[in-house]
């Protein structure tokens, strides 16, 4: 579902492509470049979930704290997040790229995912999503971009 997400982001979101595009279109498409039905479905619903995130969240109101709080993870979010991901959240959140609210999204697309193996590369994607779809978030997702680009290149700050 990762490949897809990636897919997605890339083709139409950050290459600046025709954002309206017809559901049924996408999906002929992403079948068409060789992901299956099943995992496109579960892609897109993701997408929705990240939407309805966008417009107001769920049960996000609970969770941002102060800002001298501790993030405390659930024993799931920790199987899923391990501490190098756990760690790199926290950093974002220290350099101001995450907020509160924004880390409780990044953490709820991360636990909508159905997979097994998830790695820190995948939580960057995540967050660059989570960012690109969040207004007012232009320069956090600025500095995540040049995060992610730059470290792919090999350059380490």
């Amino acid at each position: 579902m990762m490949d897809i997400l990636m897919y997605l982001f890339e083709t139409y979101i950050h290459s600046d492509a025709d954002l309206m595009i017809d559901q049924d279109e996408l999906e002929d498409e992403l079948l068409r470049a060789g992901f299956h039905q099943q995992e496109i479905y579960k892609a897109l619903h993701w997408l929705e979930g990240l939407a309805a995130l966008q417009q107001g969240g769920d049960r996000l109101d609970m969770a941002t704290g102060s800002a001298t709080s501790t993030r405390i993870f659930t024993q799931e979010e920790m199987l899923r997040l391990d501490v190098t991901c756990r760690g790199f959240l926290l950093f974002l959140e220290q350099v101001q790229v995450l907020t509160a609210e924004t880390r409780e999204m990044v953490i709820d697309r991360v636990m909508g995912l159905e997979t097994n193996e998830f790695i820190l590369d995948d939580l960057k994607w995540v967050i660059l999503m989570v960012l690109f779809n969040v207004p007012g978030n232009e320069s956090a997702y600025t500095q995540m971009e040049e995060l992610l680009y730059s470290t792919e290149q090999g350059i380490v700050h």
